[in-house]
């Protein structure tokens, strides 16, 4: 059974509620008296307890003996049986009386007297004197003021002390400060609140009984009406409203200054502004007021003395700052909302031509200043304005890329120039503008706009050609050629992680072979990224071919799955018909190594050996370069050699002829110097010119007339061919009189003196490199080739149209020819009337054009 069940038994005993018969006991009468003049406390818990019964009638319960009163079978308990209770509809309530008459008390001299008492311990509290007093006293005589319905009286007794303490007491403390600085009268304005804070403690336990039974009720609270009182009293008066916010505001701006700020007296001045209510209507405004004049003149000072970055850097560190004090101080939600608004407009949208300011960020893109970008994009694109950056992007991406591509001084660095910038810019893509689509989609148009600029200089020999287009093949040229060793250093990828020193000689010699292989691939990659944006790519195909020819011919690519790896990228990119010639000339070279071995298969089973080892590469003149046929005498053991090969090739195909190209010969010759014995590796022109000083003396000169007729060789290719001999770095013969120039009066003894430590010795093999007669001729064999494309083009629209107009034809024309090389407005003019005196077409009254069947 629980406490409160036995209670309620305790109270409900008929043997104490029953009224006293005459023939009672005295002791028995005031047994019950005594429990009628219980404390009203005990009175109401009887009232509680008795609750739960209920009774039929709604006359008043006859509370009777239960000796004499119950009838025969009822249960013994004092009380009758209540049948209806549940159709009564709930429990009916007991009242048990006092019949003792209430004795009157004066309610206006119990006041006086019990407020006497409190009204000492209130002015101990404002005194801030010792606490003597008992609390739990003084909480019993408000209890009992309230008790007797005097919970008004006290309350406004209350309220007129606490207000002449703070008007008086704690709001002439304040007051006596308005002569310093308004962060004093803040700091006295936070000691008083301070101080009635701690004082109202007191009162809440004073008065702890009024607030739940008087003050609730009327949804009312003792600290309500303090607070209301102190913001009355001091915040609100006019001499310290406004200080009091200006001297917060005053710590803010200290803060601002990067001076010490009393963190401590703003928290505080914060909590209070809370606690009162003036928070968003009377600090967040004024805050933001000034807020807004300091920004705005932070903004026009720093945006005019310092450059871009750094006023970039310094804005971004004032809003993390401003945000961090909003943060560290609790400040509401709508102050971060409104400061941060507030910076934006003033430091991005405000000033968003300084911040991008074309020469500026040419600066830092030249600079290659990562961070400093990547804060002035992430500045801009709070305000989601990163895609400004654009049209200063690309003017600084169009002027560098252009200066690039016209500098003819620095034409063979070309490509390393367009590579480093691609990578730089790609990075600052992805770093610094967080791989903004928009700023990606500018710069490759920028690269295609730059790199498709033709204008006739002496570098295309007069022609339009796509400079960069060459340059690119002659790069790929170089690295098939060089492998690794010709990637420039800048160009190279770091490896993030060293190799480990404990590893074996062959596994690092496996790993330097696998990254060198890797880096080769990672150039091609790159530069067939640039290869992608050239228009004109028959001007690429034609130097390529050429290039491809002599690596093919001279054995000098480093690598043939580099050569096929880059062969397959441009069949992906340009299709099979751009390839078609390149497979070929590997198929020719396959099938001349097996012509060659099938040949000395046949000298072997007939038992017939060959005074020299012969190597003939048999060339379909359709797939390959166009070479030209060059006169030359060739020594007649070596004339024999080429003739016995010719004959079995023409028996085995009849119907085929062979046009020998003596020129991209090379040729290995052993020779015996009086310093020791070398083995060239020459051209064949060096190599028959070498021949001839067999037999002859040290000292015995050959001139320039008599090399010429032996030689057979046209005046400028035996220049060209005596100059690497005797004038170049290394020197089998010795040029009298000694200059850098072949004239004809030159004659030509053999270097006694030549020497080299290596035994095997390349001299120059001028085949490898494009002589400028070959570098025109390609020049002006692409220009013409697109002339006659340009024309084809026009036939084949003019053909499929019937009739179309001027603007429209020359349109379609470089829509058509783009990827080939487009040629500009007036060459497909010129082409038009061409065609027009061919009479493949017809000009129209109108100005059109039409197709002439």
């Amino acid at each position: 059974m629980s406490p409160k069940r036995k209670h309620a038994e305790k109270t409900t005993n008929p043997e104490l509620l029953r009224p006293a018969s005459p023939g009672s006991s005295p002791t028995t009468s005031s047994k019950r008296l005594r429990l009628e003049q219980e404390d009203e406390h005990e009175q109401l818990e009887i009232k509680t307890a008795v609750a739960m019964y209920s009774f039929p009638s709604k006359k008043k319960a006859d509370i009777k003996d239960p000796a004499t009163a119950s009838p025969a079978g009822a249960p013994r308990n004092g009380f009758k049986a209540a049948p209806t209770m549940q159709a009564n509809g709930g429990p009916k309530r007991m009242l048990v009386k006092n019949f003792r008459p209430a004795r009157k008390v004066d309610t206006q001299a119990f006041l006086k007297q019990t407020w006497q008492n409190i009204e000492g311990a209130l002015d101990t509290v404002f005194a801030g004197g010792k606490t003597d007093f008992s609390l739990e006293e003084l909480y019993r005589g408000v209890e009992n003021l309230c008790r007797q319905g005097m919970g008004k009286e006290t309350c406004q007794i209350l309220l007129e002390k606490c207000e002449k303490h703070v008007f008086g007491t704690l709001g002439g403390r304040v007051k006596e400060t308005k002569g310093l600085k308004d962060v004093d009268v803040l700091r006295a304005t936070l000691h008083a609140w301070a101080t009635w804070m701690e004082q109202l403690r007191y009162i809440e336990w004073i008065f702890c009984y009024l607030d739940r039974s008087y003050l609730l009720p009327e949804r009312r609270s003792l600290r309500g009406l303090a607070i209301d009182l102190f913001k009355n009293g001091i915040f609100r008066d006019p001499e310290l409203e406004r200080r009091i916010i200006d001297g917060a505001c005053e710590l803010i701006s200290v803060d601002r200054e990067g001076k010490d700020m009393d963190r401590e007296t703003f928290q505080k001045a914060i909590d209070m502004f809370h606690l009162l209510g003036v928070y968003t209507k009377y600090f967040e405004p004024r805050m933001l007021q000034l807020s807004q004049e300091y920004i705005h003149a932070w903004a026009e000072r720093e945006s005019t003395q310092q450059d871009l970055a750094t006023y970039v850097k310094e804005a971004t560190e004032l809003m993390e700052r401003e945000m961090d004090r909003v943060q560290k101080f609790n400040l509401d939600g709508s102050t971060r909302r409104d400061l941060l608004t507030l910076l934006e407009d003033l430091l991005i949208s405000g000033r968003e031509d300084r911040l991008t300011n074309a020469d500026d960020i040419a600066d830092l893109l030249e600079d290659n200043s990562i961070e400093d970008l990547k804060r002035l994009y992430r500045l801009l694109e709070r305000r989601k304005r990163g895609t400004s950056l654009r049209p200063a992007f690309t003017k600084w991406i169009e002027d560098t890329g252009t200066a690039i591509v016209f500098d003819e001084k620095e034409q063979d660095d070309m490509v390393v120039k367009l590579l480093t910038l691609k990578r730089q810019l790609d990075h600052i893509w992805k770093v610094s503008f967080m791989r903004n689509q928009e700023l990606g989609h500018a710069m490759r148009e920028c690269f295609e706009a730059f790199m498709n600029k033709t204008k006739k200089s002496a570098s295309t020999w007069g022609t339009d050609n796509s400079k960069p287009a060459e340059m690119i093949a002659k790069y790929v040229d170089k690295l098939l050629r060089g492998g690794a060793k010709a990637i420039p250093a800048k160009l190279i990828r770091k490896t993030a992680e060293p190799a480990a020193p404990e590893a074996d000689a062959e596994e690092d010699n496996e790993d330097m072979a696998l990254d060198e292989d890797a880096e080769v691939n990672n150039q091609l990659d790159q530069v067939l990224d640039l290869f992608r944006f050239v228009h004109g790519k028959a001007t690429f195909e034609a130097f390529y071919k050429n290039d491809l020819s002599r690596r093919l011919l001279m054995g000098r690519s480093a690598s043939a799955d580099a050569e096929r790896s880059m062969l397959a990228r441009l069949k992906t990119e340009c299709g099979a018909g751009f390839t078609a010639n390149l497979e070929q000339m590997f198929k020719d070279v396959e099938l001349s190594r097996e012509e060659m071995s099938s040949y000395k298969s046949i000298l072997e089973e007939r038992g017939e050996k060959q005074a020299l080892d012969l190597n003939v590469n048999i060339l379909s003149s359709s797939a390959w370069p166009t070479y030209p046929t060059i006169p030359v005498i060739i020594p007649p053991h070596i004339k024999s050699v080429i003739d016995r090969f010719e004959a079995h090739y023409k028996s085995k195909h009849s119907n085929r002829k062979l046009d020998w190209k003596h020129h991209l010969a090379h040729c290995q010759v052993k020779a015996n110097f009086p310093q020791g014995r070398k083995e060239l590796i020459v051209s064949s022109f060096q190599a028959i010119v070498l021949l001839l000083f067999n037999g002859v003396k040290l000292d015995e000169h050959l001139d320039y007339n008599y090399i010429k007729e032996a030689t057979g060789l046209p005046p400028a290719e035996l220049n060209r061919t005596l100059q690497s001999l005797a004038c170049a770095k290394l020197r089998p013969l010795t040029k009298h009189p000694k200059s850098r120039d072949i004239s004809p009066t030159d004659t030509f003894t053999l270097n006694a003196s030549f020497t080299d430590p290596k035994y095997r010795i390349k001299i120059n093999t001028v085949q490898l490199k494009e002589t400028q007669q070959e570098n025109k001729e390609t020049h002006e064999r692409v220009a013409a080739d697109r002339n006659y494309e340009t024309q084809a083009a026009i036939v084949r629209i003019l053909k499929a149209r019937k009739k179309i107009g001027h603007n429209e034809l020359v349109a379609e024309t470089i829509r058509v020819t783009k990827e080939r090389g487009t040629l500009d407005v007036a060459g497909i003019k010129r082409n038009i009337e061409k065609l027009i005196e061919k009479e493949f077409l017809e000009r129209e009254e109108d100005g059109g054009y039409s197709y002439v069947a």
